[in-house]
C-alpha cells in the first residue's frame, strides 16, 4: 500500500503521520511520535502490553491500523499524566508497588483507566475481568490489583 498523510489526535495534539493506511498503530506510535508506553508484547493483540484508549476504551495498538484512527481520540500512558502529576490509577500503581519488570504495565494501567471511566467504583470481580486479558508474566498480579482497587478507591489491605 501506498503512503499517505493522515491527522491523528494522540495526547491532545494533532499530529500529521506518513505511513501506509494499513499500518498498526504500535508501530506510529511509538516509531514516528516516539511515545514508549506501548510495547510490542505479541503482535496478535492478545497480551495488552500495546493497549492506548480510543475514545476511552482500551484498544490493542498492535492490530489496529492508523486508518481507522483518524477523528478519534488516542491516548497513550504518556497522556494520562507526567512524573510531577501522575493521574489517579498511575499514582496507584505507584503506591502499591505494582510492577517487576513493568512490560506489562501500560496495559495494566491502561484497561484500568478504562475501567474507570465506564464505572468509577468497580468491585474486586469486575477489576478482575477488566484485567483479565493482559498478560504479566512477572506474577505481580496481587500488587496489580490491589493498585487498580486503590485507584477505584478502595486501598485494600495486604493479605497474607
Amino acid at each position: 500500500m501506498t503512503q499517505s498523510t493522515m491527522r491523528l489526535t494522540v495526547n491532545g495534539k494533532s499530529c500529521d503521520v506518513d505511513a501506509a493506511p494499513d499500518t498498526a498503530l504500535l508501530y506510529v506510535l511509538r516509531n514516528d511520535l516516539a511515545l514508549n508506553g506501548p510495547k510490542y508484547g505479541c503482535g496478535l493483540g492478545e497480551c495488552g502490553a500495546c493497549a492506548v484508549l480510543i475514545d476511552g476504551e482500551a484498544a490493542r495498538s498492535c492490530v489496529i491500523p492508523i486508518e481507522g484512527c483518524a477523528g478519534r481520540d488516542i491516548v497513550t500512558l504518556e497522556g494520562l499524566g507526567s512524573r510531577e502529576h501522575p493521574d489517579l490509577v498511575q499514582e496507584a500503581f505507584i503506591r502499591e508497588q505494582a510492577a517487576q519488570c513493568g512490560y506489562c504495565l501500560n496495559g495494566m494501567i491502561i484497561s484500568t483507566k478504562a475501567l474507570l471511566m465506564r464505572n468509577a467504583h468497580p468491585s474486586e470481580a469486575e477489576v478482575r475481568e477488566a484485567l483479565r486479558y493482559n498478560l504479566c508474566r512477572c506474577g505481580a498480579h496481587i500488587e496489580i490489583i490491589r493498585a487498580a482497587m486503590r485507584a477505584a478507591g478502595h486501598a485494600v489491605e495486604a493479605r497474607d
